[in-house]
């Protein structure tokens, strides 16, 4: 599924197509800003968004073989809740 799709299923529900891409965008940009913020996001029954921080390490480049330096950076995780592993299962 992608945005499109789920714009769609939203319409189902909402009524109109524009509404629902407005209602998606909306989520969307909420959890970003959250994210931003460094704030976690906990949808109860669906999951975690929460921001985790990478260290600095050491890689190769694959092409060469040349050990260089990776910088620490801050990356987004989403950890699935008891609900939504339920309903995969």
């Amino acid at each position: 599924m992608n945005k499109r799709d789920l714009v769609n299923e939203v319409a189902k529900v909402v009524g109109t197509k524009k509404e629902a891409k407005a209602s998606v965008d909306c989520v969307f940009s909420s959890i970003t800003k959250a994210l931003k913020k460094k704030d976690t996001v906990t949808l109860v029954g669906f999951g975690t968004f929460k921001v985790n921080k990478r260290k600095a390490r050491k890689g190769r480049n694959p092409r060469t073989g040349e050990e260089i330096k990776i910088k620490a950076k801050k990356v987004p995780k989403f950890v699935p809740g008891k609900g939504l592993k339920d309903a995969v299962q």
